[in-house]
């Protein structure tokens, strides 16, 4: 399998994790405002391609990323979805799903060798959106979400944020998520 085949997205294959560097800026229901949790993160990046949509090729990334807070056994947030990359088109994509009842796409124009890229999602979008269960839409509606991704060699970042009208503050909330994760083997 060559890797170029896979665009700006290679450089993830693999396990990647961190060790508490990662931090959780957001509402927290029980104290009733928004703030900081400090986790560590495990995501796998799975290579898979290609796939042909008529004349569009696309390959990809299958993942699956599980955060704990510290001296927690379970995962506070987990995600499984996809990450795709459009050679023809220049587009990376990322498409996954939180067990909130909620779907994101996000995707931008990318160079094939870049290794920072930022993509962006809006809701009511028919390219890049965001869907959410009749509880969230009326709770905490996700109205944009945007993620910068960094790939540096053995390491990868990522700065991400959603902007949530919050119906309990009667504000909009910057719900942002920053982590640098190393990689544990190119095997995933």
């Amino acid at each position: 399998m060559a890797n170029e085949e896979w665009g700006p997205l290679a450089g993830l294959i693999g396990t990647w994790e961190s060790d508490y560097a990662g931090m959780d800026v957001s509402y927290h229901n029980e104290d009733g405002k928004v703030g900081d949790t400090p986790y560590r993160e495990k995501t796998i990046f799975k290579p898979f391609g290609p796939v042909d949509n008529g004349e569009q090729q696309l390959y990809g990334l299958d993942y699956r990323m599980a955060a704990w807070r510290q001296g927690e056994e379970n995962p506070f947030h987990t995600e499984v979805g996809y990450w795709m990359w459009d050679a023809n088109e220049q587009q990376v994509m990322r498409c996954f799903l939180i067990p909130r009842a909620s779907a994101i796409i996000a995707g931008a124009t990318v160079a094939p060798n870049a290794n920072k890229f930022t993509l962006e999602s809006t809701i009511g979008s028919n390219i890049y959106g965001i869907l959410s269960n009749p509880y969230l839409d009326r709770i905490a509606k996700c109205t944009r979400y945007e993620v910068t991704i960094d790939i540096n060699g053995d390491t990868f970042s990522y700065d991400e944020t959603s902007v949530i009208e919050h119906a309990k503050t009667g504000s909009v909330i910057m719900h942002t998520d920053r982590n640098t994760l190393k990689l544990v083997s190119r095997e995933a």
